[in-house]
């Protein structure tokens, strides 16, 4: 198990690393009106997709891993390396990431009703390629660890918990420390706004040349 949270580490790292879904989430903690309520029930939106690819893709990769590494895994981690360096590229020449929301949806998350704020979550993963690429690459991997059912169903929600623990922790702070945080929300919404663009392409580089090596070098030892 150790192993395998230590080979989950990049795509852990990589779904909790977007920057546009942290700021939502602080943008609704922010809402004067059920902050908390709605950001809880968007990250809920965001879990329900991923254990429902967990659910149906986890019986495809386990009827297919057969020992070694599988071609479906590193083809998923060579098309993974591609989109996150058209990102990269994309955003150093200042275009838009086609897996972000249209900006006008940002102007709507004050006005969103908690039921809303459920299927802003669940959308936003549903219509991001990386994001899918990135759980179905997990999913692979898991199965290909061959733990057994129950150990590969912990393994994966562990993967979900940690793909989400920037969005959980931020909440949590919320609850604990619900005055202080104001200033801190406040103060990461305008870090995270400001500094989007790079933080997209450092972490878009960095981990397309990791995937496309990976994904690549595995196909042609095959």
């Amino acid at each position: 198990m150790g192993s395998l949270l230590i080979s989950l580490l990049p795509y852990i790292i990589g779904s909790a690393l977007v920057p546009v879904q942290n700021i939502i989430n602080i943008l609704l903690l922010r809402s004067p009106r059920q902050g908390l309520l709605k950001a809880t029930a968007y990250v809920s939106g965001m879990t329900i997709v991923r254990l429902l690819q967990g659910l149906i893709f986890g019986l495809i990769f386990v009827k297919e891993a057969g020992g070694g590494k599988s071609p479906i895994v590193l083809t998923l981690q060579l098309v993974l390396g591609i989109l996150l360096l058209v990102t990269a590229y994309k955003q150093w020449r200042k275009e838009d990431d086609p897996d972000a929301p249209p900006p006008k949806w940002l102007t709507m998350i004050d006005s969103l009703t908690t039921l809303k704020s459920f299927g802003f979550g669940f959308g936003i993963l549903i219509i991001s390629g990386k994001a899918w690429v990135f759980t179905l690459s997990a999913i692979g991997l898991i199965a290909e660890a061959e733990l057994g059912q129950p150990s590969s169903t912990i393994a994966y929600l562990l993967f979900v918990l940690l793909a989400e623990s920037l969005l959980l922790l931020t909440i949590l702070f919320r609850v604990i420390i619900p005055e202080k945080s104001k200033t801190f929300l406040e103060q990461a919404s305008a870090w995270l706004t400001h500094y989007n663009r790079p933080i997209v392409i450092l972490v878009s580089l960095v981990f397309g040349l990791f995937f496309l090596y990976q994904g690549a070098s595995g196909l042609l030892n095959l």
